[in-house]
């Protein structure tokens, strides 16, 4: 199985209403979901969006509760974790963003929130090596990323694979965390393959 960090960025720039309900579903075909034990998976990601998508989601069902920046969905994805809708002021201008908190950790949501907004105050435009392969997995279409499965040696099992030119070999299925930093280029938009590095 992959391992998580516990507060993470899945999705370089504004999300639109498509994108933000593929990233909702990014998980399904995980084997963790299938045996219900999916919660490390969702909780602590985060990404961000426009603010009508924010406003959609607050209309659509009456929130689990409401504060002055943020609201909870009264649905919950997976045991105790929800999603969590900001509306945050970051270097003087509002912007949006969607999280997945456990409310079962009752620091969960100001965690998150702190960790939005300082990650989003830095001044230069970066990404790390893991907000790079999430970005390609939250991206990538179904038909070209899975689970790697029996078939595998026992010690990848359960990785998640996509699907990646490799020369000579052709288009081979390989795990997320293997990609090479070349190959990550090539499966970025353009716009995002020249951002600066930065330590996670």
């Amino acid at each position: 199985m992959h391992t998580l960090p516990s507060i993470r960025k899945i999705f370089e720039g504004v999300a639109t209403r498509a994108e933000m309900f593929r990233m909702f579903n990014r998980h399904r075909g995980d084997p963790a979901v299938v045996e219900n034990d999916a919660e490390h998976l969702f909780a602590g990601e985060r990404f961000e969006i426009a603010e009508r998508e924010h406003d959609y989601m607050l209309e659509i069902l009456p929130p689990l509760w409401m504060r002055a920046d943020m609201f909870a969905m009264r649905e919950f994805m997976t045991d105790n974790v929800t999603s969590i809708f900001f509306a945050l002021l970051v270097d003087g201008r509002k912007r949006f963003f969607h999280a997945y908190c456990n409310l079962s950790d009752k620091g969960s949501v100001e965690r998150m929130r702190a960790a939005i907004i300082a990650r989003e105050s830095r001044p230069a435009k970066a990404m790390t090596r893991d907000e790079r392969l999430e970005h390609i997995w939250s991206s990538t279409h179904d038909d070209y990323r899975g689970y790697a499965g029996k078939g595998w040696p026992a010690s990848l099992q359960g990785r998640r694979t996509v699907l990646v030119y490799c020369g000579g070999l052709g288009t081979v299925l390989k795990p997320l965390c293997d990609l090479t930093d070349d190959e990550i280029a090539a499966k970025l938009p353009v716009q995002l393959r020249h951002l600066p590095a930065l330590a996670a």
